[in-house]
């Protein structure tokens, strides 16, 4: 893999035979389930966080009365 940085990292015991097994199971290397593992949870944080930045800003067009497309519409032809 070009660019990529060699790291040791610690697991407890059950988690390394975890990963092993799905490694295993799987047919991938330790390394590309661990790279899994990171992108997955790369990929819930990011969405709690659009999640909260949804929550945001719908709260925002609801105090101003936008509650469907067709208020948003209305508002921006003014």
């Amino acid at each position: 893999m070009a660019g990529a940085i060699k790291r040791t990292i610690s697991l407890p015991r059950d988690l390394a035979a975890d990963a092993e097994e799905i490694a295993k199971a799987e047919g991938k290397t330790l390394s590309a389930v661990i790279q899994d593992a990171l992108r997955e949870s790369r990929a819930r944080r990011l969405n709690a966080e659009l999640s909260v930045l949804q929550e945001f800003w719908s709260a925002k067009a609801k105090a101003k009365g936008i509650l469907s497309e067709r208020d948003l519409e209305r508002l921006l032809r003014k």
